[in-house]
């Protein structure tokens, strides 16, 4: 899965950090990033609930 981030929506409120802490983190500055954009299949799950967690729908998940 390769995760993908639009930076434009993305509000940086860590509601994905607190899911899947090993994939996204929020910074200092304020800013989002993402650790892993490809993690593997033991993160489906994790990566799925930080999708649909997000509030501003900044992150999605491709092949």
């Amino acid at each position: 899965m390769k995760v993908t981030v639009d930076y434009d929506l993305c509000a940086s409120n860590a509601v994905c950090m607190s899911i899947a802490p090993e994939i996204f983190e929020v910074r200092d500055d304020g800013f989002m990033y993402v650790l892993n954009e490809n993690p593997g299949p033991e993160f489906d799950e994790k990566l799925q609930e930080a999708v649909n967690g997000c509030p501003t729908g900044a992150i999605s998940i491709g092949e």
